[in-house]
C-alpha cells in the first residue's frame, strides 16, 4: 500500500510541476513567473497584475458576488457564463416572452436591458496586512482573539485614504496565519447584452452538468455602463458605456494539447489542508448527508417542472442551484475515495511528523475532536440542508429572524423595507403546493435519519412519507407564511404591504401560525440538542487547524503554500490536456459541434438543438470559427485548479489572449477542493471560437464581435 501510495504522489507526467501535483490558486501578487515561463507563459507576471498601471486584472471582475467576468471590448463589454447570469435572463422571462428558451440579443445598446441590484467588482490594489492585523494577538485565544483582530482590521481600513466608490476588504489566509487588504470598485449599472437560449447556454443541462466531454455553449454577455466621467453610477439612462484601462483580446487560434493556459478568477472555497480524519468525515457521512436531502427535492421538483411550462420558469434558476452541487459531492465522494485522498493524508501526515514531532500532539487532538464532533455535524448537515431545500421552512425560518428583531428593537423601517423586498422576490418564484410536497418528503427523510436525541417530541409522526404528503398539504393551506391563508385581509405573497400593514396583529398570526410552529419545534431543538455542541467544537478545531497549518507551512519546506480559496482574486495554471480517469477510458482536450447533434433529442428539455444551430452544421457554414479538423471547437479541458466562483473566469493563452470562458470542472476530479490530483483534476472551458460562432452565425450579432478585437 505504502508503496502504491508514494508512487501515485510521485510519479507524475513529466508535464506537471511540483507545485501543481497540489494545484494552485495564487494570490496575483505572488506567482511563479519562473515556473510559468518554464511551462511556456510569454508574458510576464506584472502584466498579470500591476497596481500601478493597467493589466490584465483590470479587464477581470466578480460578477454579482459569486461568478467571475471579464471585459472583452474597449466599451465595457462585459462576458460570464450563462448560469451566472441565468438569474437575470429569468427575472426579464415571462411565459409570452420566455428569453430562457428562446435566447436575447439586443440589436444595440438602447436594447440592452437594465438588471437592478446586479454589481461587478474591480480589485483595485492588493496589499498583505498581516503585520498590522496580528498586532497585539500573541497569546490571545478566543473570543478575544477575533475581537482584537476585527479591532486592528478596523483600524486599518481607517487609516487607508480611498476614493467614495471605493471600499476595502481584509481578508485572512491560511487559517487566520496570514491577512491581505484588498482595495475594490463596485460599478451598478450592468445590462444585459445577449445570451443564447439554454439549449445552447445550458445544453446538458442536470445529465452533462460536472461531465466531459461537454457540449454546452455556457455563456451571456452584459455590459458595465458608467457615469459620465467613466466612475462608478446608480442606474441612469443618461450612463454611458464603461471604457475600462485594459481589455481581453479575443483569440481564435487552434489549441494543441500542452499549450499553456491560466485562469484569472475569484475561486469560492476550498480546504486543501485539512487533517485525514476531517477529509474521511466528508466522505463517509457528512457529503453523503447532504446529497440524500437534495437527491429528495431534486426528484420531486423535477416530476412538476417536465409536465408545466410555468412551475418550470418559475424553477429553472433555483433547480439548477440545488443539482449543481447535489452533483458535485457526488463526484467529490467518488474522486476522494478513487484519489486515495485519506491514506495520502495520513501518509502526509507520517512525513511531518517524522520532521517535527511536535505535529503528532495537533493530529492526535484534532482526530479527537472530529470524533467527539461527528454526531453533531451530521445533525448540521441534515438539519441545515432540510431547511435550505424545504422552502416553506426557509420562509419560517425568515419570519422567525423578523420577529426576534422586532421584539428586541432592533427592526426599523429600513429593515422591514428591505424584509419586504426579498420576501417578494422570494414568493415570485414560490409554489406552495409544490413546496409542501417537498417539505413532506424532506420531513420523512429528517424523520428517519436524525437520531432520537436530536428530534423534537412527537416527530415519529413524519417517518411515514405518504402521510406526510397529505397533512403536510392540510398544514400549508392553513398557513399565512405559504400565502394561502390571508392576515390583515392580504395575502404575504400578493400583497406584502397590506400584509404588514398591522404589525402586531402579523406577529400574533405568524407565531400560531402551523407552519412556523413546525419550524421552530425543528429549530429550538437544535439549537438545544445539536447547534452548540458543534459551534463549540468547531471553535476549538478552527483554532487548531490554524496550528496545524502554520506546522505544515514551517515544516515542509518543499512545498508550495496557496492559501485555500475565500472569493479573493487568484490565478491557477496548467496546460491543455485530457485525462484518462478510469480503466479504459480516455477522454480528448477538445469537443466540437459535431458532438452537439450526436446529443441531439428532438424536444428533450436538456439535448434538444436549435433548427438553426442545425442548418448551421449542416451547410457546415462556420465562418472563421472553425478549427484544423474542420469543425467549430465547443469546450475544451486543462489541468487549473478551479472551483465555484472560478465560473466565468477568463481562460488566457500563453500571451494572455482570452482562449476560453471557464465554467465547470470534470466530474472525476470534483474532489479538487480538498484534494487536488493531477490525474484527474480538468477545468472545463467553453471555447471562444464557438462563443464568437454563436454570436456571429447563430445570433446574427456581429455588431458585439466587431466591438472585440480578434486575435487570428
Amino acid at each position: 500500500m505504502t508503496k502504491k501510495i508514494l508512487l501515485s504522489v510521485f510519479l507524475l507526467p513529466a508535464v506537471m510541476t511540483f507545485a501543481q501535483q497540489y494545484g494552485g490558486m495564487w494570490i496575483p501578487t505572488e506567482l511563479n513567473e519562473k515556473e510559468m515561463k518554464d511551462l511556456g507563459m510569454k508574458i510576464f507576471a506584472k502584466d498579470i497584475f500591476n497596481p500601478q498601471k493597467a493589466s490584465i486584472k483590470d479587464a477581470v471582475v466578480q460578477f454579482n458576488g459569486g461568478c467571475t467576468a471579464e471585459i472583452i471590448s474597449p466599451k465595457g463589454l462585459l462576458l460570464t457564463n450563462h448560469h451566472c447570469g441565468f438569474g437575470q435572463i429569468q427575472a426579464h422571462s415571462t411565459v409570452q416572452n420566455d428569453l430562457l428558451s428562446n435566447g436575447f440579443w439586443a440589436k444595440n445598446p438602447e436594447g440592452e436591458l437594465p438588471n437592478p441590484g446586479v454589481t461587478v467588482d474591480f480589485i483595485v490594489d492588493i496589499k498583505e496586512v498581516s503585520n498590522q492585523i496580528l498586532e497585539g494577538t500573541d497569546n490571545l485565544t478566543e473570543p478575544e482573539l477575533s475581537k482584537k483582530i476585527g479591532t486592528n482590521i478596523e483600524i486599518y481600513k481607517n487609516s487607508q485614504k480611498i476614493e467614495p466608490y471605493q471600499s476595502i476588504s481584509v481578508k485572512s489566509m491560511y487559517y487566520g496565519n496570514k491577512f491581505y487588504a484588498y482595495t475594490i470598485e463596485t460599478y451598478k449599472d450592468i445590462r444585459l447584452v445577449g445570451a443564447p437560449p439554454q439549449s445552447i447556454g445550458k445544453f446538458g443541462s442536470d445529465t452533462d452538468n460536472w461531465i466531459w466531454p461537454r457540449h454546452t455553449g455556457d455563456f451571456s454577455m452584459f455590459r458595465i455602463y458608467a457615469g459620465k466621467d467613466n466612475k462608478p453610477a446608480e442606474y441612469s439612462k443618461d450612463n454611458v458605456p464603461y471604457v475600462p484601462k485594459h481589455y481581453l483580446p479575443v483569440s481564435i487560434k487552434d489549441k494543441n494539447e500542452n499549450d499553456f493556459t491560466f485562469v484569472f478568477g475569484f475561486p469560492g472555497r476550498t480546504t486543501e489542508y485539512l487533517p485525514a480524519i476531517a477529509v474521511e468525515k466528508i466522505m463517509k457521512e457528512i457529503d453523503p448527508a447532504r446529497i440524500a436531502v437534495r437527491d429528495v427535492a431534486l426528484k420531486t421538483l423535477d416530476e412538476k417542472m417536465r409536465t408545466d411550462d410555468a412551475t418550470r420558469i418559475q424553477y429553472s434558476a433555483k433547480y439548477a442551484s440545488v443539482a449543481n452541487y447535489w452533483k458535485k459531492w457526488i463526484g467529490e465522494v467518488e474522486g476522494l475515495k478513487k484519489s486515495n485522498a485519506v491514506e495520502k493524508k495520513v501518509m502526509y501526515e507520517g512525513s511531518l511528523v517524522s520532521k517535527n514531532p511536535e505535529i503528532k500532539t495537533t493530529i492526535d487532538q484534532l482526530n479527537k475532536l472530529y470524533n467527539d464532533q461527528a454526531p453533531f455535524a451530521l445533525n448540521n448537515a441534515y438539519y441545515t440542508e432540510t431547511l435550505r431545500n424545504a422552502e416553506t421552512l426557509m420562509l419560517s425560518n425568515l419570519y422567525y429572524n423578523y420577529i426576534t428583531s422586532v421584539e428586541a428593537g432592533r427592526m426599523d423601517e429600513k429593515g422591514t423595507t428591505a424584509l419586504k423586498s426579498r420576501l417578494t422576490s422570494f414568493y415570485k418564484d414560490y409554489n406552495a403546493e409544490l413546496d409542501a410536497k417537498v417539505t413532506a418528503k424532506l420531513l420523512a427523510l429528517y424523520a428517519n435519519k436524525t437520531a432520537p436525541e436530536f428530534l423534537p417530541a412527537g416527530f415519529e409522526k413524519f417517518k411515514n412519507e405518504t402521510q406526510n404528503i397529505q397533512s403536510i398539504e392540510e398544514i400549508s393551506k392553513n398557513s399565512i407564511i405559504t400565502g394561502r391563508n390571508e392576515v390583515n385581509g392580504a395575502s404575504l405573497s400578493k400583497d406584502i404591504d397590506k400584509a404588514f400593514s398591522n404589525q402586531d396583529k402579523l406577529i400574533k398570526t405568524l407565531k400560531k401560525d402551523p407552519v412556523y410552529q413546525l419550524f421552530v419545534s425543528m429549530r429550538d431543538t437544535y439549537m438545544k440538542t445539536a447547534d452548540p455542541q458543534f459551534t463549540s467544537l468547531q471553535t476549538k478545531i478552527d483554532a487548531l487547524q490554524k496550528t496545524f497549518m502554520a506546522q505544515q507551512m514551517a515544516t515542509d519546506k518543499d512545498r508550495k503554500f496557496f492559501p485555500d480559496a475565500n472569493s479573493t482574486l487568484r490565478v491557477t495554471y496548467g496546460k491543455v490536456k485530457g485525462s484518462s480517469p478510469r480503466d479504459a477510458v480516455s477522454y480528448n482536450y477538445q469537443t466540437h459541434l459535431a458532438g452537439v447533434l450526436e446529443k441531439y433529442v428532438p424536444g428533450d428539455y436538456e439535448f434538444d438543438v436549435p433548427k438553426k444551430l442545425i442548418d448551421l452544421y449542416n451547410k457546415k457554414d462556420f465562418g472563421n470559427y472553425k478549427d484544423k479538423t474542420g469543425d467549430v471547437p465547443v469546450g475544451f479541458t486543462a489541468t487549473n485548479h478551479t472551483t465555484g466562483g472560478n465560473s466565468g473566469s477568463p481562460a488566457l493563452d500563453a500571451n494572455g489572449n482570452l482562449v476560453g470562458l471557464n465554467f465547470d470542472r470534470q466530474w472525476e476530479g470534483t474532489m479538487s477542493d480538498i484534494n487536488y490530483d493531477p490525474r484527474f483534476s480538468r477545468n472545463i472551458m467553453v471555447d471562444t471560437k464557438y462563443i464568437l460562432f454563436i454570436i456571429d452565425k447563430y445570433a446574427d450579432s456581429k455588431w458585439l464581435v466587431d466591438e472585440m478585437k480578434i486575435v487570428k
